[in-house]
């Protein structure tokens, strides 16, 4: 018995890297996975292994490799940026598998450059991959939970969504990608506050992984035989329990998954405060002083 023995989840960039890995978890634990894929590379062009038809796609292989150990899968290649194609999605799959029941969002490629040398086509197609395709997924799959609850049918949807260090944190040449993941983990708290009335979930991962995009920035797994730190696996097990029944009491989260170990990411939250001195509204002429107290800093004059 698995803990997902029954349950259909759809996984976006289910081909290669923290995707596949996800795919064959959720397979091993019960799952029937639709592995969705479009067959790129790292930047986003299309792979010359995928430029034919006759050519076997990263889903496909996917979804043999969870057919081999005795799982049920189904590959793929609609482009997340495509809202229509989506729908299209989620409608065939329950149509092939009776219902859905999680989507998890990892799709994704990167264009790293510093903000003042990026081009208008190089941030537009990060942050369409990135947060519209998690939107579009994410929007079909909880308008289908929303109907089905409607009707008086019971829900227990998952929402899973991909962010990253850059997105929590930023990283330099990577505003496009950023931004992008940055919204993602504010798009999940919306997600679970719209969605709990349906009995919907929403939360998001961020995996430390060896990953393509990892490796693009100069970090690779162990090169040590055994358990690798890096191994993108290791953030699986957390996406298949965020699938299951049993995780229904949580949502909105941000889980960072780093090696071994689990972790609570905090959002945003307020610290300290400067009240202008009339007890009216701010004047411009206080909040140079003002706002250097609101950061400990030093007054001017003053090794400042």
């Amino acid at each position: 018995m698995g803990l997902l023995d029954g349950r259909v989840v759809i996984v976006s960039g289910g081909g290669r890297g923290l995707g596949r890995a996800h795919c064959l978890e959720l397979g091993r634990q019960g799952a029937i996975v639709v592995v969705n894929d479009l067959g790129v590379s790292l930047h986003g062009e299309t792979d010359e292994t995928d430029e034919t038809d006759d050519e076997e796609a990263p889903g496909d292989a996917v979804v043999a490799e969870i057919q081999a150990f005795g799982g049920v899968a189904m590959s793929d290649r609609t482009s997340v940026t495509d809202w229509d194609g989506m729908a299209a999605l989620v409608a065939r799959t329950v149509e092939t598998f009776g219902d859905l029941h999680a989507v998890v969002n990892n799709a994704g490629f990167i264009r790293d450059r510093m903000l003042v040398s990026m081009t208008e086509s190089e941030f537009d197609s990060v942050v369409a991959v990135h947060l519209k395709g998690t939107a579009a997924l994410t929007r079909h799959a909880c308008a289908y939970w929303r109907e089905r609850a409607k009707a008086g049918a019971k829900v227990s949807g998952r929402v899973v969504m991909t962010t990253s260090g850059a997105g929590l944190f930023g990283n330099a040449g990577q505003a496009n990608y950023g931004a992008a993941k940055g919204a993602i983990a504010t798009l999940a708290g919306i997600v679970a506050l719209e969605m709990q009335r349906y009995g919907v979930t929403a939360n998001a991962i961020s995996p430390i992984a060896a990953t393509r995009m990892l490796a693009a920035i100069g970090r690779t797994g162990a090169d040590t035989p055994g358990w690798d730190p890096l191994d993108p696996a290791n953030a699986s097990p957390v996406v298949a329990w965020l699938c299951s029944e049993e995780s229904g009491w949580l949502s909105g989260a941000v889980l960072r998954v780093d090696g071994n170990t689990v972790m609570r990411v905090k959002g945003w939250s307020v610290e300290g405060g400067y009240a202008s001195a009339s007890g009216e509204a701010l004047v411009v002429e206080e909040l140079g002083l003002g706002i250097r107290k609101l950061y400990g800093a030093a007054p001017i004059g003053l090794g400042g």
